[in-house]
């Protein structure tokens, strides 16, 4: 019973965290592309798809500082004590930016999208939670199904975006702040509290013990770069599908959002099972997985509306079996050492500089055609399943491959 609370509470956690990430995605598009000319979709007289990119920037430049320090401090402080502060704040983070879309201020707007992201880093966190307190089999499943709650945000949010915009374009972020008030007090109710140690100040802790310490070993440093790379992939699909949706389909935010249900759909079931033993190698299953992906996302570079659709929607199927397999063996292999919480930092920090990167080169690109980006997203990804193929069979404990530096 006490674990079966203990994975609840998680999985609500993330299923919140991602659905207030994901409710711009089906909003942004339409209201730069196709919206008013005023001082949030033209600020400064910049192009609006310029200003777009940048938007969706912003929020994981938070993230990749949170998630960067947020685990470590809670290997310091707790799991509890962090989580309530990060819950909250985000709640208020999600309030100002309704309050900036309201008053069309698109600088307030990128200091709230900020600062939400810099609290919702609280993944790493949960993630930890589970790695600490479960072993063996459970851990796996519990974490496979921490992923199914997170895509299932990214379903969610878009949903609940495209069927409550219609009361006003700041309603889904009232929404998703009242929502994490709720998470914020579960956790409360439901963790325990951890007596108060003597340590290192916080600062310290952030300085010395966040994520990209754990780079200096060999093993997990040859991870990120290749996970880096994969999620380069992800993150150009997940930033960029919705406005080639508006340019190749001329779809809506609710047209958008009903796309999204199918894939998060998939990809929240197929997390349900995606924790299940298997006897291939780890690092070489995830390679199949991850050229699946590939091939997924570059479906979209044809331009063609209907071969795009049913790559958006198998997306989900690949992408949640290697996420399950992946963070199980990361857990496995480096947590005992360096702190599930540091581990599993790393992990989201990647996504996070994913993000950045690839909003960063979208910028860029969609000014030329948004398929470029998609197109660039998808040969990342097939460089990562390529490079995890040939580590297939010669993993070692503490090194994802031999010989990889």
């Amino acid at each position: 019973m006490k674990n079966a609370l203990l994975i609840a509470t998680a999985c609500l956690l993330g299923l919140l965290s991602t659905t207030g990430a994901s409710l711009p995605y089906p909003i942004l598009p339409p209201l730069f592309v196709n919206g008013a000319q005023d001082s949030l979709t033209h600020f400064l007289g910049l192009p609006p798809k310029l200003l777009f990119a940048l938007a969706l920037m912003v929020n994981p430049v938070g993230l990749l500082l949170g998630t960067a320090v947020l685990g470590s401090l809670s290997d310091r402080y707790g799991r509890r004590p962090l989580l309530l502060v990060t819950a909250a704040g985000a709640a208020v983070g999600h309030v100002l930016t309704a309050w900036a879309l309201a008053s069309r201020s698109y600088p307030l707007f990128l200091a709230a999208r900020f600062g939400t992201g810099l609290l919702e880093g609280h993944s790493a966190i949960v993630r930890a939670m589970l790695a600490d307190r479960l072993q063996g089999p459970l851990r796996n499943h519990a974490l496979s199904w921490l992923n199914g709650a997170l895509h299932l945000g990214w379903l969610f949010g878009p949903l609940l975006a495209g069927f409550t915009i219609a009361w006003g374009i700041t309603v889904p972020f009232y929404i998703a702040a009242g929502a994490l008030l709720l998470g914020a007090i579960l956790v409360g109710v439901a963790l325990e509290r951890t007596p108060r140690t003597d340590g290192p100040s916080w600062w310290r802790v952030a300085r010395e013990r966040h994520a990209f310490n754990l780079l200096r070993h060999d093993g997990l440093r040859a991870l990120f770069g290749v996970q880096l790379a994969y999620t380069c992939g992800v993150t150009a699909f997940y930033e960029f599908y919705p406005l080639w949706l508006v340019e190749i389909g001329h779809y809506d935010t609710r047209a958008i959002a009903l796309v999204n249900v199918g894939m998060c759909g998939l990809m929240t079931c197929s997390a349900l099972f995606a924790g299940r033993a298997s006897r291939t190698e780890p690092m070489r299953r995830a390679a199949w997985l991850a050229a699946c992906v590939a091939l997924a996302i570059g479906s979209l570079g044809v331009g063609h509306l209907w071969v795009g659709l049913v790559g958006i929607m198998a997306f989900g199927l690949p992408h949640a079996f290697y996420n399950a397999v992946v963070q199980a063996w990361a857990a496995d292999r480096f947590g005992g050492g360096h702190g599930q919480g540091a581990v599993m930092g790393l992990l989201s920090t990647t996504f996070c500089l994913a993000n950045i990167l690839m909003a960063a080169a979208g910028a860029v690109l969609t000014l030329i055609d948004t398929r470029l980006v998609l197109l660039v997203g998808a040969i990342l990804t097939a460089w990562a399943a390529n490079r995890m193929r040939t580590w297939g069979g010669t993993a070692v404990a503490g090194s994802p491959a031999g010989g990889a530096k």
